[in-house]
């Protein structure tokens, strides 16, 4: 393509970048620690750790070693405060020189509770810079056009602001409203289908119909479907299974469905979609009428026959939908996103070729000042039954170790000063001198009654495993999650079902028999014999449970961008909507109980 020249030049020189700072990745963290320091010396935070030192006349890594010696490592909850007295509008400087215009706001479906991390410019800067390096492997694996479309199912909280005037919102909504998002796509030459009233509307049912319809309109130019969560892909298409007539009879038209009730919006998609289409409403009409007897297998490059690859999160709590994504992507690749949380980005995939299972992302070491607190899998015996691990002390970026796990402690630009992340990554290998991690769990969110220990994984290989047996009734698990339920003794695992399809019940009493049989841990095993954890219960949720789920988060402020179904929880809220939309029950005798 005659088009790619300037890309490939663009791709060349940030690939080059990167494999720069890679290289001397212990130096660049080092210097990129004393940024950070020399920034914000002068916050009440880390005066109330580094005193009156005189950090500027300090050699960088004579720094490196006081900061880790003196600043304690801490979780979010213990720099709450000081962000709750940003938010109520205190000047002074107290974790951040610069002053803090935004607050974001966490999904909350890690942890059951929302959190509030400080965003600043550099947020949308590494935001931007993240894409780039990202997209220059991808662009080297799988080459587009300039000047095509991308069809981003994206979407933005509206948010609101504290009575001292800072605004708190999504992190994706701040990087939507910045000049960086509105720069990636002049710098790529490749613009998202929707324009900006689409995406910021606060209304997902709408936003994702009007998403449909304009990625439709610009289909010959799409070069590749995206949204941060795979999660948000499954359920764009779900949505188009039901709306694909309305939509078509739109295009036919020229006109938008009474759905779409915001004016705003309404005034942007007109604006693009005023004149009737028949050829394409046509074309579009007769692929529906032939995937709808096929189960809409192949979906997104039968409607985007240009389309490279579908691209997004889809490790860690989006591997369950895998499948369906591969459903409807057919034949087109599958291209993991990158690694990041709302506390920071951390790494990148530069191996769009390989399948998401086996996605690394290499640690971008001017992103934040890293460091990895090494893990170790506890014996069976331990008294602790709030986590498997027993730790070490933390080790910078440069002293990882192949096949170690850790957990992961950010020091950024924007307030966070060795906050401890709570994910635990493995470091599968380096790219020059940088760690490419995988990503293994996120650390509390484990399965436990007694001296039982079950991870986010261990759990879905079990789901895996008796989801298999659905096949056979041609049904499908649409969502699930779990509960250690320990309100009557024994104490006992819950796993909730939303399934398409119709089941016996005596197929789902054989599924939920091999999940309380496929739990490997020691502990779980003993603990079942001996009955000092009871049967396994498997309970079946109605059709549109999860979707409750999901817009009770968005409710209080999340949204759709950042929705991951808690794998594990004891979220009281979430609970009631489980306990209430519960069918069926089944209880395990794989042990013979």
């Amino acid at each position: 393509m005659s088009s790619t020249g300037h890309i490939n030049g663009s791709c060349d020189n940030i690939i080059y970048w990167f494999n720069d700072v890679s290289k001397h990745a212990g130096r660049v963290q080092t210097e990129t620690l004393r940024q950070i320091l020399v920034q914000n010396f002068e916050t009440e935070y880390l005066k109330k750790w580094l005193k009156d030192t005189n950090i500027q006349e300090m050699d960088a890594k004579t720094l490196e070693s006081l900061y880790t010696r003196v600043v304690p490592l801490v979780s979010h909850a213990d720099l709450e405060p000081y962000i709750q007295r940003i938010a109520d509008g205190e000047k002074e400087p107290l974790i951040t020189k610069e002053p803090i215009k935004f607050l974001s706001l966490s999904s909350g479906t890690s942890e059951g509770r929302q959190k509030l991390v400080p965003f600043t410019q550099h947020s949308s800067k590494t935001t931007l810079l993240n894409f780039k390096i990202g997209g220059a492997y991808r662009s080297r694996a799988y080459p587009t056009r300039e000047g095509g479309r991308i069809l981003e199912f994206i979407y933005s909280s509206k948010g609101y602001r504290t009575r001292a005037g800072i605004k708190i919102g999504t992190a994706t909504a701040h990087y939507y409203a910045s000049d960086e998002f509105r720069l990636k796509q002049e710098e790529t030459n490749s613009f998202t289908c929707s324009p900006e009233a689409v995406i910021s509307c606060g209304d997902y049912k709408q936003s994702t119909y009007c998403h449909l319809l304009l990625g439709i309109h610009f289909s010959d130019q799409v070069e590749f479907v995206t949204s941060a969560f795979a999660y948000s892909i499954v359920q764009a298409f779900t949505t188009f299974e039901e709306n694909w007539r309305e939509i078509t009879d739109d295009i036919m038209d020229g006109r938008l469905s009474s759905r779409v009730s915001i004016q705003s919006v309404r005034d942007a998609v007109l604006e693009i979609v005023s004149r009737p289409n028949p050829n394409l409403a046509t074309r579009v009409q007769s692929i529906c009428e032939e995937l709808e007897g096929k189960d809409w297998f192949g979906v997104i490059p039968k409607l985007w026959p240009n389309a490279k690859y579908v691209y997004s999160i889809m490790t860690g709590a989006m591997l369950p939908y895998l499948t369906k994504l591969r459903h409807y992507s057919g034949d087109l690749p599958l291209v993991s996103g990158d690694y990041g949380s709302t506390e920071s980005w951390i790494g990148v995939n530069l191996d769009p070729l390989l399948p998401p299972e086996k996605v690394t992302f290499a640690v971008v070491p001017t992103f934040s000042y890293f460091e990895f607190i090494p893990l170790h899998r506890q014996v069976l015996g331990s008294n602790s039954a709030a986590d498997d691990f027993i730790e070490a002390d933390p080790v910078p970026l440069s002293q990882v170790k192949k096949g170690q796990e850790y957990e992961i402690v950010l020091t950024t630009f924007t307030g966070l000063y060795r906050c401890r992340l709570g994910d635990v990554v493995e470091v599968a290998g380096f790219h020059y001198n940088t760690p490419k991690l995988n990503f293994i769990c996120r650390r509390k969110l484990i399965l436990t009654v007694n001296i039982d220990k079950n991870t986010e994984k261990d759990l879905q290989l079990v789901v895996d495993k008796g989801s298999q047996m659905l096949k056979s009734s041609r049904a499908e698990l649409v969502d699930f999650t779990s509960h250690a339920d320990v309100s009557n003794q024994p104490g006992h695992y819950v796993i909730y079902w939303e399934i398409k399809g119709d089941v016996e019940d005596r197929l789902l009493e054989e599924c939920c028999k091999e999940m309380d049989a496929s739990f490997v841990d020691h502990g779980y095993v003993v603990s079942r014999k001996c009955n000092s954890i009871g049967p396994l219960e498997l309970c079946i949720v109605e059709r549109g449970t999860f979707n409750k789920i999901m817009e009770n988060f968005i409710a209080n402020g999340a949204s759709l961008n950042q929705f991951k179904t808690p794998r594990c929880t004891s979220n009281p809220a979430l609970l009631r909507v489980l306990s209430l939309c519960t069918k069926k029950r089944f209880h395990s005798t794989a042990y013979g109980s």
